[in-house]
Order: C-alpha cells, then sequence, then structure tokens
C-alpha cells in the first residue's frame, strides 16, 4: 500500500492523479540521501525538453520550494513538483530496478505517449 500525502491542495484540482515512488524506489531514495549527508532533503521530481524523444526526466535532493511547488509524500519521502512538470507527471510511479544491464530509476507514466529505449526520455 503507497502511503501518500498532498499539500497544498489548492493547487490540486480534484482529478488530479499523485506522483507515487514504490517502496524499493523509496528506499533507494533514502539509502542515496543518508549516504551523501542529505537528511532533511526531498526528491525534486521534473520533466525538462531535451532526450531521444522530446522531454527526460530529472530528479536531484532540494531542501528549497517555493509556493508554485506540489509537494507529495510516499514511504516516508517528500516529493517535490513545479507546476510545469506535473502536467507530464499526473499518475506517475517511479520505481527502482536493478537488471543485467544497469540500475536506476523507472518512470512508469501514463502520460507518456512513447519512451526511447533506455526509459529516461518521453513523449507526450
Amino acid at each position: 500500500m503507497t502511503e501518500t500525502t498532498t499539500t497544498p491542495e489548492t493547487f490540486l484540482s480534484d482529478d488530479t492523479q499523485e506522483l507515487t515512488l514504490t517502496s524499493r524506489a523509496a528506499d533507494k531514495v533514502k539509502e542515496i540521501r543518508d549516504a551523501e549527508g542529505l537528511e532533511g532533503q526531498g526528491l525534486r521530481v521534473r520533466v525538462i525538453g531535451g532526450g531521444c524523444s522530446g522531454f527526460s526526466y530529472d530528479l536531484f535532493f532540494e531542501d528549497e520550494t517555493t509556493d508554485l511547488d506540489q509537494h507529495f509524500e510516499s514511504h516516508g519521502v517528500a516529493l517535490y513538483v513545479d507546476m510545469m512538470s506535473l502536467q507530464y507527471l499526473e499518475g506517475t510511479e517511479i520505481d527502482y530496478v536493478e537488471e543485467i544491464h544497469g540500475a536506476g530509476f523507472k518512470f512508469l507514466n501514463p502520460q507518456a505517449k512513447a519512451t526511447c529505449g533506455c526509459g529516461s526520455s518521453f513523449a507526450a
């Protein structure tokens, strides 16, 4: 079961779907955050232009947000999303996978109409 909360709700419409992490992804985020000495920081999730399919995902830790950011929490990890990125990330679940050819975060994004082979780029 995914624990998720959102604030401030004034920026969300009633039909907005939240951004979540799987428990495996949340554990990996916490492991990386602790190893880097970034306790107390949240994970910024954003979409930027570029990549082989048009848009790329970007993840990084930060502790500063603006009033226009949407705040989510999933499995004890604070997630921050700017309003522009949110329109491309609604309903997305982020997983962490370890495979023969590498390990990393995998975005299960219902907004993506196409993705590239590496999984870090998509078209909306």
